[in-house]
């Protein structure tokens, strides 16, 4: 056969890279006995599943944030690698939260120089703030981090998932099993663009766990940890409820708005961002809708306890979700076939084929500036630190009919309100709407919207007037003076730069 193969290719040129059959397990080898075929992808520890990786000094590795700060994946993986003398490594993690603060160590001593994320909190975030790390950190949104995936630009080696379940093959879930987290929409996307996938799990039930979010087709390795996540957690932070009776003002004015909106009709499509008031407006679109009779198509994004509320009482017609952030989110997941998850690429990538956020009437989101252009920053503090998140912020901004920015026009005695935004995340010209506890802007771009609410009697005033305010309770804040050296890079949806942070003097 060797000879005439030659001959083959010799005729043919084009089929240059036949071989001769050398075994019906030569590129099979896990099918030479029963053990080994069943069993393969199970490895006795992590230190084991990172050696089978082929994972080297300079590599990235990547992690999603479905148990937010709850995770544990991130901490036990990268305090693995420091012991077996890792360096240089590049950290693509969805989001980085509080409990990640323990990555402090591993960027003193070398074995993380540097990161993606979509956001980044805590010590850890004012750390970076403050030139810890080598390089600059590279923020992306929820979608814009599967257009560098997509791109080339950033490329998987290894991906460490957590998971709620699997089985021996890796059919996985974050839905079912004894510690659900829910949905799995960041993690489906690296098991997707990464050279090798390892999950970490607590439990591994029998062959075939299903329904799986993530396929045995798309995993290497699976390894039984201790401790993956604490579920308990996911709804703390910028995901918890809140009584604050500024936020629930705020919020009940951001429904009224919805409501003389315009799109406020049968059959319209929602999202709602975290914050207090985010989070809290849902609960006062239920009166709305039941006096008008009006139900929602979909609601879209993080889901809470809120939206499965509205969902339970006929509401809204279908829950698509990306993230749950909370047990009753998760559990509906598990239980409804009209709650349905989705990749971040179906969710917002601008590159997708099709993203959920360009169906969405309207979106409530947070912010922790905003200024007299309309322009967000979700990013960094009054203190030019980083201590937020884009998320999927201007991916829905951009993708929704539209965005209502709520927001308290001061923050202790600083103003939310300002002349120019610290940091730009979310462009003005995706914003229509900003709802704070001393009156309502509407972007001048959106007249119509404008009309239809001082129509309805709402306290409509411009954002100046606004800004002005702010600055007559708090008085006039003196300006952040910054070195010239970036430690963060704000990266738009489509890939492209839209904003540095600098390194504030001390």
């Amino acid at each position: 056969m060797t000879d005439a193969l030659e001959v083959l290719k010799k005729q043919e040129p084009d089929l240059g890279r036949l071989r001769v059959f050398a075994g019906a397990n030569a590129q099979t080898h896990f099918l030479a006995t029963a053990e080994l075929k069943l069993h393969r992808k199970i490895c006795a520890s992590l230190e084991e599943a990172i050696s089978k990786s082929e994972l080297k000094n300079g590599m990235t590795i990547s992690f999603h944030h479905a148990f937010r700060e709850g995770d544990k994946v991130i901490n036990t993986v990268v305090d693995a690698l420091a012991k077996l003398g890792f360096k240089d490594m590049t950290l693509a993690a969805s989001s980085l939260l509080s409990c990640h603060d323990p990555l402090i160590e591993h960027i003193k001593t070398g074995v993380i120089t540097r990161i993606y994320t979509s956001g980044l909190r805590g010590k850890l975030g004012e750390a970076i703030s403050n030139g810890l790390l080598p390089h600059p950190v590279q923020i992306h949104s929820h979608g814009g981090r599967v257009n560098l995936l997509q791109t080339g630009e950033l490329a998987i080696d290894v991906a460490f998932l957590g998971v709620s379940c699997c089985d021996e093959f890796g059919n996985a879930s974050g839905s079912h099993g004894k510690l659900i987290c829910g949905s799995l929409g960041y993690a489906m996307i690296d098991a997707q663009y990464a050279r090798k996938v390892v999950l970490l799990t607590e439990e591994i039930q029998a062959f075939p766990s299903h329904p799986a979010s993530i396929s045995q087709d798309r995993v290497d390795f699976v390894v039984t940890l201790a401790q993956v996540g604490d579920p308990s957690l996911i709804s703390s932070g910028a995901t918890r409820d809140t009584k604050d009776p500024r936020d629930l003002l705020i919020a009940g004015l951001a429904v009224d708005v919805i409501e003389h909106s315009g799109y406020f009709n049968q059959d319209f499509s929602l999202q709602t961002g975290t914050g207090g008031a985010s989070i809290a407006a849902t609960r006062f679109l239920e009166d709305r809708m039941s006096r008008k009779g009006i139900t929602a198509s979909f609601a879209l994004g993080g889901i809470t306890s809120g939206m499965v509320d509205l969902h339970k009482k006929n509401l809204i017609a279908t829950i698509v979700d990306v993230q749950s952030f909370d047990s009753d989110a998760a559990e509906s997941l598990r239980t409804d076939t009209n709650h349905i998850e989705i990749t971040a690429n179906e969710y917002a990538n601008s590159a997708s084929k099709a993203a959920y956020v360009d169906r969405v009437d309207v979106v409530i989101l947070a912010a922790l500036e905003i200024d007299i252009d309309f322009n967000v920053n979700v990013i960094t503090g009054s203190d030019g630190l980083m201590r937020g998140a884009s998320g999927g912020h201007c991916d829905v901004a951009a993708g929704a009919n539209l965005t209502i920015i709520v927001v308290p026009l001061v923050r202790g005695r600083i103003p939310s309100v300002v002349r120019n935004v610290t940091t730009l995340v979310t462009p003005g010209e995706s914003v229509g709407v900003l709802v704070t506890d001393h009156g309502i802007a509407v972007n001048p771009k959106r007249p119509e919207v404008e009309k239809r609410l001082r129509d309805a009697g709402l306290p409509v005033v411009t954002i100046q007037e606004l800004q002005k305010r702010a600055i007559a309770l708090t008085g006039e804040p003196e300006p952040l003076e910054f070195e010239d050296r970036i430690v963060g890079v704000i990266r738009y949806r489509d890939g492209s730069v839209i904003d540095v942070v600098r390194k504030v003097k001390s």
